[in-house]
């Protein structure tokens, strides 16, 4: 046979992939002698490798009496670094290196510099840098752009720019690289820019120059930057491939346009695992978890399989809109489908069943898990204390360290919040020592969240040690010390620290004024108070918030000033009806014995709620305060009509490192008998104003 024609055929089966037939003609091209034609040997190396019977191609390699053509060792290094095969690339560069009779050229080079890139050898990437450069293959503008890529697939940013702004030539590949390497390194602005100079140096962009470009867009989220170069390139005909359509839609979800992102991924022809992704991270970015759940099952129909990054951002969007049957059902797919779930898959489960109130099902996925990982502790102590339960908080902290986990600064953030809530200082005093253990004294988040804790403890000499060891103070830091004083009876040091804090760079907010007002109102500053309160509008431009007006009413109604208040009530419309304002005012109605006022007061509040006890217990009491004991009388009866009463009150008490609830007339501790026994020694000598025996 006609080796141009047996040739032919080869090569045809390159295209069909046909390996019988492949197979066939390989074992004629040996009958026939051929095994040492190049021709024959690219040829065939090339055929086994679009049949991905790589050894074979090896094979054909190998039998190669004396392979001295430089063309068929860098054919085959360029198919091992297309396929990814980065040892096998450079073992056969090792060769080639070693080889008496040949030398690498411009042609070897790229292949071995993408499988240091692949590899993450940048060490040795820069030994062959050296080479390159003393033997002036570094003028060569696609070994040059292998460079820049390798050194930008080695995270050498800094090299790779350097690289590039030394090049005299620059090709498409080359501009690519330094806009990827700029874009990795979180300066999405800068790719940007440098794709403008891409442009005006007349370079053309490609599919991974725009694909970058639009993702630097929705990292910026810049809108109109992505809908431009969209636009641009509808404009000039540009063929969407799945990486450009992914791109977009991910632009798009992120920027909040969900219809365009919609668009763009209907239209698209190959729908990628990675578009479905983008657009479900888009409506889950809104919370949106009826529209991933509905995109979910259409993958499911067009038999498109969700990634762990599917799963995640679907359970995510679940849980900002709390809607646990959702939740359910994809934790119920997962286990039918037997999904090997990861990290953020149990984190996500946890915090939606912790958002959505089932703090059961939250312990369950718990419980299952591996307790190796400080995250999982992290996320159960961070739920506990979301839906307010404090005392579970504290126990998970706990036996998180008695299983021999190391706290990180995420959960000493996460924990002394509970301690803040409780009042709980020597625990809140325990957590400090490890705190100081795991050497987090420098982190501004952590010592902040312990500044908190000591001031709602009422520790504020601890607070100010903790204030004054900052090494920056922001806007949280001042106000959690302003809180400090002013709660504590320290009003004037309060206000001295915010006029200290007016003074510095951290700018007041909404919060800081909050905690001013507070001050004001424990002293009873009530002129400052007011001063403080215009302050925040006139000079600062800050909205006042209900709990701002809380605070002002409050202040006024504690000095007697009670028509004042509620003429600021009455002239302010957005407050004008406010439950909790009105109770505020109504609780110094009773205070000051105003019971016309205090009428009024209760009737809007009846109103409103009629049936909330609180209101009524306040107006029982103010009735009594004025020995109006026929009204008393009615309040009363119409409680006992409405079936309303007052929710037991409750208290707590931190001995050795312990916390001890109690509710009133509760009989569950374990040492009830010895409690109320020692209560009604103590009560007996109170009686007597006598102190007890110790």
């Amino acid at each position: 046979m006609d080796t141009t024609k047996l040739l032919s055929l080869l090569r045809a089966c390159i295209s069909s992939k046909s390996l019988k037939q492949g197979k066939i003609i390989h074992q004629k091209v040996v009958t026939l002698g051929l095994q040492n034609n190049i021709a024959f040997c690219k040829s065939l190396i090339n055929f086994y490798f679009s049949c991905q019977y790589y050894d074979y191609a090896k094979l054909v390699f190998e039998t190669i009496e004396n392979p001295l053509d430089l063309s068929l060792w860098n054919g085959l290094m360029a198919a091992y670094t297309k396929n990814h095969m980065f040892i096998e690339a450079f073992e056969l560069f090792d060769k080639l290196v070693q080889n008496p009779y040949l030398k690498p050229d411009s042609y070897s080079y790229p292949s071995v510099l993408k499988t240091c890139g692949g590899l993450g050898r940048v060490r040795y990437g820069k030994i062959i840098h050296t080479h390159l450069i003393k033997t002036g293959f570094v003028l060569d503008v696609v070994v040059a752009s292998s460079l820049v890529g390798m050194y930008a697939k080695c995270n050498s940013f800094e090299y790779a720019i350097k690289v590039f702004d030394e090049m005299c030539e620059r090709d498409v590949a080359s501009w690519n690289a330094v806009i990827s390497c700029y874009y990795q390194d979180g300066q999405a602005e800068k790719a940007m820019e440098m794709l403008e100079k891409m442009s005006d140096s007349g370079f053309q962009p490609n599919s991974v120059t725009l694909t970058t470009a639009i993702s630097s867009c929705a990292r910026l989220l810049d809108l109109e930057r992505g809908k431009q170069i969209h636009k641009e390139m509808i404009k000039n005909g540009f063929v969407f491939d799945s990486y450009i359509s992914s791109a977009l839609v991910d632009m798009y979800g992120k920027c909040g346009c969900l219809e365009m992102a919609r668009e763009v991924f209907e239209q698209s022809s190959g729908k990628s695992v990675v578009a479905w992704n983008a657009l479900i991270a888009g409506y889950s970015a809104k919370g949106d978890s009826k529209s991933c759940i509905e995109l979910f099952r259409r993958m499911n129909e067009e038999r498109i399989k969700p990634t762990l990054t599917t799963i995640s951002s679907i359970l995510m969007s679940c849980s900002r809109s709390a809607q646990l049957e959702y939740g359910r059902f994809i934790h119920g797919y997962m286990i039918r489908n037997r999904i090997q779930d990861d990290i953020f898959i149990n984190s996500s489960l946890i915090d939606l069943y912790f958002k959505c109130g089932s703090v059961s099902s939250a312990g369950n996925v718990f419980d299952k898990m591996p307790k190796t990982n400080v995250i999982y502790w992290n996320v159960m102590i961070s739920g506990y204390v979301t839906v307010g339960d404090y005392f579970k908080a504290l126990t998970i902290f706990d036996e998180m360290k008695e299983s021999g986990v190391k706290p990180d600064a995420v959960t000493f953030t996460s924990i002394l919040p509970a301690c803040s809530q409780l009042a709980a200082l020597e625990k809140g005093k325990e957590i400090h020592n490890s705190v100081i253990e795991s050497a987090l004294e420098i982190n501004e988040i952590v010592m902040g969240a312990l500044l908190d804790m000591y001031a709602k403890c009422g520790a504020v000499d601890k607070a100010l040690n903790v204030f004054n060891q900052l090494p920056e103070r922001d806007t949280v830091s001042w106000t959690s010390m302003i809180t400090a004083y002013g709660s504590h009876g320290q009003a004037l040091k309060a206000l001295k620290l915010f006029g200290e804090m007016q003074q510095s760079n951290a700018k007041p907010d909404s919060v800081t004024f909050l905690a001013v007002l507070s001050a004001c109102g424990h002293a009873g500053l009530v002129d400052e108070g007011c001063f403080y309160f215009n302050q925040m509008i006139s000079e600062y431009d800050i909205k006042p918030r209900s709990e701002h007006y809380s605070c002002l009413i409050d202040l006024l109604g504690r000095a007697g000033r009670l028509h004042e208040a509620y003429g600021i009530l009455q002239s302010t419309p957005e407050i004008r009806e406010d439950a909790e304002l009105l109770s505020t005012l109504f609780s110094a109605c009773r205070l000051h014995r105003n019971a016309e006022l205090g009428e009024k007061i209760a009737r809007l509040l009846i109103m409103k709620d009629p049936d909330d006890s609180s209101t009524y217990i306040v107006l029982s009491n103010m009735y009594a305060s004025v020995k109006k004991w026929d009204e008393v009388q009615k309040v009363r009866l119409k409680m006992k009509e409405l079936g309303l009463r007052k929710n037991p009150g409750c208290s707590w008490i931190e001995i050795g490192e312990r916390i001890h609830p109690f509710f009133a007339e509760d009989k569950t501790h374990p040492q009830t008998e010895m409690v109320y026994e020692y209560l009604m020694t103590l009560a007996s000598h109170m009686e007597k104003d006598e102190l007890p025996p110790s």
